[in-house]
């Protein structure tokens, strides 16, 4: 094997300024606390003026903006469903503050000395600052800015010379492998391009965390899981936001050193895109180039078993419906899936625009391709498991949820729902169902025995 791919975006030089606040954790307790001082201290400064008169002013502002603040975000979020995902409480009350702050800083550029200007001014980004890391905590997204700005921090995923292989082994992995005398401690992530030669799907780079047992010099057979995150997104987002690396080396270290090879490949192909992990003519092949591109070259560069209980598939949102997807659709394929907020089925917006784009116009296929279509297609399912996983308070997916392991139960699947305490449709409910979820999903991929 060869190095085959490179990097998805440089990232800047070790030990530099750039590199140091690229890398400083805004998701911890030090720089909210931080930022948050910073403001209140502005706010303060802000708010008191040399006239009663005036300070009133400033305290209209600060109310009416974050009026404006909780309006904006109750029509966005609720009324009009941009998103397609409600926004919480505490992303509301950070717009609130935002809208406060902004307004603040406008009623002190008004009859004002020139320093009171200034501070008005620079309070702007502060406080905009503060805001966008309060709603990243609510969300779960990012640890640093290099996160948030889409600089992958993996590099180029080094293989090993040998060839894949195909074994029939079941799930009995250690029956094809002697133990070595050391083990890696960790496994590694990297970047890769696994090649659309059937497809011909536009695929960015995939990520893929090999297990140490997989980087001893005679690898043992392992399962494979499936990862995917949502909608917009990239392949490393699991890795990056859902932490799934972390969570395969914990598992890794107690189990001699085996967990699943982790394939994100890209479902998407752009940021933007969804193609629902359905062959469509307007919007690529992505099911043939998950279903055969990817698996092909899965089996031609690892020692992976044929058994479709060792073939496990995990998403969060968009990817969440490609997983239960695949799981009901394939069970040929994949055993098991770990689904994170996961909807009812594909769709692109209302179901009028799904099914004119992504489905050539044909209502036929459009339902042949929905979950429920494919369970009953497909029933009684005899090996598969479906672990659904939602956030506490996403009230709209967590209906999707019971929905789906009803669907699931009728069908035969074996299931379980997983509720995130405190959470909503957000990376964090991701985390807690991939350590929840995961356990459940790596006994029936044979690795908890």
């Amino acid at each position: 094997m060869f190095n085959n791919c490179a990097s998805a975006r440089p990232t800047p030089p070790r030990g530099t300024t750039l590199n140091w606040l690229t890398t400083l954790r805004i998701d911890q307790r030090p720089f909210l606390i931080g930022v948050d001082v910073v403001v209140a201290a502005l706010a303060l400064y802000l708010v008191i003026r040399p006239t009663a008169r005036r300070t009133l002013a400033g305290l209209i502002a600060v109310v009416g903006g974050a009026a404006l603040g909780w309006l904006v975000t109750w029509l966005v979020g609720d009324v009009f469903d941009i998103f397609g995902v409600e926004l919480t409480a505490a992303t509301g009350l950070w717009v609130a503050i935002g809208a406060a702050g902004v307004a603040l800083a406008a009623v002190n550029l008004v009859r004002s000395r020139w320093w009171r200007k200034v501070v008005a001014v620079v309070s702007i980004p502060v406080v905009l600052i503060a805001v966008g890391a309060g709603i990243n905590v609510d969300f779960g997204a990012y640890r640093t800015l290099k996160d948030a700005l889409g600089i992958v921090p993996y590099t180029a995923l080094q293989l090993h010379g040998e060839h894949g292989q195909v074994a029939a082994i079941g799930t009995d992995y250690a029956s094809t492998w002697t133990k070595p005398a050391t083990i890696p401690v960790k496994g590694r992530i990297g970047m890769v391009r696994i090649p659309a030669t059937r497809s011909g799907f536009d695929a960015r780079l995939a990520a893929i965390y090999l297990p140490p047992a997989a980087l001893t010099a005679s690898p043992p057979v392992l399962p494979v899981l499936y990862a995917f995150a949502g909608q917009p997104g990239t392949p490393a987002d699991v890795f990056t936001a859902g932490r799934i690396g972390s969570l395969m080396d914990a598992y890794a270290a107690k189990h001699d050193g085996f967990a699943p090879i982790v394939v994100a490949p890209d479902q998407l192909g752009g940021p933007g895109r969804n193609p629902m992990c359905v062959d469509s003519a307007a919007l690529g092949h992505s099911a043939t180039y998950l279903l055969k591109d990817v698996p092909d070259w899965i089996r031609a560069h690892f020692r992976v078993s044929s058994d479709p209980a060792a073939w496990g598939v995990f998403g969060y949102s968009q990817g969440g419906t490609c997983a239960v997807q695949f799981a009901s659709g394939h069970p040929e394929l994949f055993g098991s899936a770990l689904a994170s907020s996961s909807e009812l089925g594909p769709r692109l917006g209302d179901r009028a625009s799904t099914v004119a784009r992504g489905f050539s116009g044909s209502l036929r296929a459009y339902q042949a391709a929905q979950p429920a279509a494919l369970m009953s297609a497909h029933e009684p399912y005899r090996r598969t498991l479906i672990v659904f996983g939602v956030g506490q308070n996403d009230r709209k997916y967590m209906a999707y949820a019971h929905t789906l392991e009803a669907q699931a139960v009728r069908a035969g699947i074996s299931t379980r729902l997983l509720v995130s305490p405190g959470t909503a449709h957000d990376w964090n409910t991701v985390r807690y169902t991939l350590a929840h979820g995961f356990p459940l999903i790596a006994a029936h991929l044979g690795l908890s025995r």
